[in-house]
């Protein structure tokens, strides 16, 4: 279904500032929902209104909202849009719910039909390609930075908000790994944490190792973890941005000579999943590295990484 109801609360964070409630109540609403979200939602509807349509609307208006902008927007960002419009709509308490009605379901189906609904990824940065991105680095502190960032990234299987998220003392150094305390992520909004293992490595890929280097040569006892480096090898105190992550990645690809275009922030968690499938681990134990909530958010890179394992084609060649 195209659009979310339990993203009404997001909307509700969202239309707190336009609401007459009490500066309590929008704090609680404004904490209550992920920043990235609430940024979203504010974006669809500018974008709606621009347009020339407005909350309440009809199902017609939404209709001819579809028809027109599908003509440029992937049928993914239209889908997001409809979710906050179905939510606005649930916030403003009334019965009509435009987004629901068989004429809106309909065209967007057709939108779907006609325009096809795959969607870009990033490339998965798998193990071979980290090690070679690996085999190009040198000693100095940006260096050594970018390995500690790489490995476990890679490692942990984790968002560029909870690689970037990290502060020293989410950091429990056992005889066995790291044990990564993640304070908030995606699917956990609320903060319960997440506890996640980074074992030792054997080879040049052991991010424990590239961490603790990382931490003695960057000085770094309390604060965030991974950090922005200053022109002439100066470590700043603020932390690195996810873009900065992203940037990151496209250079290190870019310098094994594969095309960066192709490569984001979200390389290393997708190549992770790749290569675990490839090595035939199963769904369920990625899933407890990586936090994903069903296999089917990374279906996709699983049926990738199994391709050639079992291949009817390979038996018979």
């Amino acid at each position: 279904m195209y659009y979310q109801s339990q993203n009404n609360g997001a909307l509700a964070a969202l239309l707190a500032q336009e609401t007459e409630v009490p500066d309590s109540v929008r704090d609680l609403l404004q904490a209550a929902y992920a920043t990235n979200t609430r940024r979203a939602y504010q974006s669809d509807l500018r974008a709606f209104r621009k347009w020339g349509g407005d909350v309440p609307t009809t199902p017609q208006e939404i209709a001819r909202y579809i028809a027109e902008e599908g003509r440029r927007l992937h049928p993914s960002t239209l889908q997001r849009r409809l979710s906050a419009l179905s939510s606005a709509h649930a916030l403003a308490g009334g019965t009509d719910q435009p987004c629901h009605h068989p004429l809106v379901k309909a065209v967007f189906s057709g939108l779907r039909r006609q325009r096809g609904v795959a969607q870009s990824q990033a490339a998965p940065l798998t193990l071979d390609l980290l090690r070679a991105i690996l085999d190009t680095m040198g000693e100095t502190i940006r260096d050594q930075r970018d390995r500690a960032l790489l490995l476990i990234c890679f490692a942990g299987g984790l968002r560029r908000s909870e690689l970037v998220g990290l502060d020293r003392r989410d950091l429990d150094f056992t005889p066995e790994g790291i044990v990564l305390t993640l304070r908030r992520g995606k699917t956990d909004q609320e903060g319960r944490g997440r506890l996640v293992a980074i074992p030792n490595g054997s080879d040049r890929c052991c991010p424990v190792r590239a961490v603790s280097q990382w931490l003695k040569v960057a000085e770094i006892d309390t604060g965030p973890l991974f950090r922005a480096i200053r022109k002439g090898g100066t470590v700043a105190p603020n932390r690195l941005s996810g873009d900065a992550v992203s940037i990151l990645v496209k250079r290190h690809i870019e310098r094994i000579g594969l095309d960066p275009t192709h490569y984001s922030g979200h390389s290393l968690r997708a190549g992770f999943v790749t290569t675990a499938a490839r090595a035939g681990i199963a769904s369920h134990a990625i899933r407890q590295q990586t936090g994903h909530a069903s296999d089917a958010t990374m279906s996709r890179y699983i049926r990738e990484g199994s391709l050639f394992r079992g291949n009817a084609a390979g038996q018979l060649l």
